[in-house]
């Protein structure tokens, strides 16, 4: 299986808002970066980030415009992420960039326009 489609896996994850199988792409020391927000390393902290995040979401959809891969296990991803919550829609335009070793992501940074994000939370 290619690096690209792990990550395409993961993302179906997301979607099925499968906390077991998000989790298991992680390796155990992994980086889960939201720039411009704080990294969180591992799976204790990542999952205490995303587990209450998707708790609110009755639906998930990450839609990718374009995606590149190298031979050194990098994951390029330009997406527009979509998460229906109880009071709102958030759609949020995201450049995504995963190391994969083994199979397993060891970083995940995506870089998105905090102030967007934040006007649709208000």
């Amino acid at each position: 299986m290619t690096n690209s489609e792990h990550i395409e896996r993961f993302m179906q994850a997301w979607e099925a808002r499968d906390m077991d199988a998000i989790m298991a792409a992680f390796a155990p020391d992994a980086v889960y970066h939201n720039i411009p927000m704080a990294p969180l390393k591992g799976h204790q902290e990542i999952d205490g980030f995303i587990r209450p995040f998707l708790a609110q979401a009755r639906s998930v959809r990450f839609e990718v415009h374009h995606a590149a891969e190298n031979a050194d296990g990098t994951v390029l991803n330009e997406r527009t992420d979509t998460f229906v919550l109880e009071a709102r829609t958030l759609c949020v335009r995201v450049m995504g960039v995963f190391q994969l070793k083994a199979g397993l992501i060891t970083h995940w940074r995506d870089y998105f326009d905090l102030a967007e994000f934040t006007r649709q939370t208000a």
